[in-house]
């Protein structure tokens, strides 16, 4: 029995774009394609599916995936292995939400908060290799020395302003405009902007801006800021455009 790529897709929680770019990247083979040029899945296929999901859950980039999975070969192995980091999450989730209910009953009985408590579970770092293999070592360490840096306001401030920029995209994208419109491009200007306030970033800025795109689009945990990959789509090609004629 096999799944076409569309049933893969939903049953997954993916799209049919994501596994596409897993067939153009060699990461993952459709078992057959049919006449009509549909991609089908049998269940090796599914199994490495779930393996890739898995470590791309974990925080794993694309090139990293690829190197675990053929380094371990044994799928039964290598699930045991998935297993014990999915523990390892579930017990740290399961730090920050006491963490977060002992906020909650301190602040609603009056009690007392305790520092050394309220962020346990909590690590801004969970990305530090993926950072690392993409933009190299330094971005890395200038980008976690400058977020170490800020007050609590301060981090507050940053991170409001990203949630409305990516609001803002969302409803551009749904407002169905053209990326290449006054509105979209005053977002890629926003956009820009904000990432300009992040230090470590790469010489060639275009090249950064456009890559990024590609990446918003490629990996469903960026597209989900966007609404999904329709909106990870607009954010893309909006930056594209604005790139090529500002950067």
């Amino acid at each position: 029995m096999d799944w076409s790529i569309q049933e893969i897709a939903r049953l997954a929680g993916t799209t049919s774009r994501t596994l596409r770019h897993y067939d153009d990247i060699g990461l993952l083979k459709p078992t057959r394609v049919a006449s009509n040029g549909y991609r089908h899945y049998d269940d090796v296929a599914l199994v490495r599916l779930q393996r890739i999901l898995l470590l791309r859950e974990l925080g794993l980039g694309l090139p990293q995936v690829a190197e675990v999975i053929e380094r371990e070969k044994s799928e039964a192995s290598a699930l045991e292995t998935h297993l014990a980091l999915l523990r390892q999450e579930q017990e740290r989730l399961a730090r920050q939400i006491a963490s977060v209910e002992n906020t909650i009953t301190a602040l609603t009985e009056g009690g007392t908060l305790m520092a050394e408590n309220m962020f346990d579970g909590f690590d801004h770092t969970q990305y530090k290799e993926e950072v690392e293999e993409r933009w190299g070592a330094k971005a890395y360490a200038d980008g976690d020395r400058w977020w170490r840096g800020m007050s609590g306001a301060e981090q507050d401030a940053w991170k409001k302003r990203v949630s409305d920029l990516n609001h803002d995209w969302i409803g551009a994208a749904e407002s169905g405009i053209d990326p290449a419109s006054d509105e979209a491009q005053a977002l890629a200007r926003r956009h820009v902007e904000w990432l300009s306030g992040v230090p470590g970033l790469p010489t060639d800025m275009k090249a950064y801006v456009t890559g990024l795109g590609e990446m918003y689009v490629a990996d469903p945990r960026f597209g989900k800021n966007y609404g999904g990959p329709q909106g990870a789509e607009f954010v893309r090609d909006a930056l594209r455009v604005y790139a090529d004629g500002n950067l």
